[in-house]
């Protein structure tokens, strides 16, 4: 998951124009919890990426944004390099992307330059559009992704 061998890392590097230790970076590991042991993965995930040699990474959960005032995040994310956006349920990520006010400030962060680091839901997301059965919504109001079998959990509906 991620950044996961030296080809995925050289490239990253390769964006960023200068080794990982001069750069900062969060990671978001708000997709995974919408998945049983979703915990037990994201440790293992944030040690991995902990010790690619940044000079400074941390971890920003989207589900506590909307519960804090936004001068005490918005500083992080804007003093970061690049935002890491891990995998899970596309829905939820969706969900939370929407709820914390971090969907409608990517753009602005982006043009920055802040770099954008996604895998599976958190790459699904940068795209133009999830799959998802169209016929299914109409009847249950209901996402379902119908590539991968699963739906939006409740919060998400």
């Amino acid at each position: 998951m991620g950044i996961t061998n030296n080809t995925i890392q050289n490239a990253l590097v390769e964006l960023l124009e200068q080794p990982l230790s001069q750069f900062t970076a969060l990671y978001v590991p708000t997709a995974i919890y919408a998945y049983p042991n979703g915990s037990n993965l994201t440790w293992r995930t944030l040690r991995r990426h902990g010790e690619l040699g940044w000079k400074e990474f941390g971890i920003l959960e989207l589900t506590a944004l909307p519960s804090v005032p936004k001068n005490l995040w918005l500083q992080t994310i804007e003093a970061v390099d690049a935002i890491i956006l891990g995998g899970g349920n596309n829905f939820y990520l969706s969900y939370w992307l929407q709820q914390s006010g971090l969907f409608e400030m990517l753009p602005a962060l982006l043009e920055k330059g802040l770099v954008y680091v996604g895998w599976s839901a958190g790459s699904m997301i940068a795209s133009h559009s999830f799959h998802f059965d169209r016929e299914r919504f109409e009847k249950t109001n209901i996402y379902y992704d119908d590539e991968y079998e699963e739906e939006a959990p409740p919060k998400c509906r």
